[in-house]
């Protein structure tokens, strides 16, 4: 009895995942939010870029360049996640 068991508990596979009904409009979802991410992270470089060109010219205070180095690194941390959660996750 308790082989027969253990037999039965061996041949239980490993599932795979699969998408629950209605989450397509919440992946169209993610894809928007990824979009406007990536959008704003060239805006906000294209933005620090001309003040620190305007910085430069009227010889002003250096702000920019922290702004275009944040910038940077949000942009590295938004492309990257996926990558970073498909790690954590397994």
């Amino acid at each position: 009895m308790q082989d027969t068991y253990g037999t039965v508990l061996a041949q239980v596979g490993n599932p795979t995942p699969e998408a629950p009904p209605g989450s397509e409009k919440i992946l169209q979802l993610v894809r928007y939010l990824t979009w406007f991410v990536l959008l704003s992270g060239i805006c906000g470089i294209t933005y620090a870029g001309g003040k620190f060109a305007w910085e430069r010219w009227t010889g002003g205070g250096l702000e920019s360049p922290k702004m275009v180095a944040g910038a940077m690194i949000g942009g590295v941390v938004a492309t990257s996640a996926g990558t970073i959660m498909s790690a954590v996750i397994g």
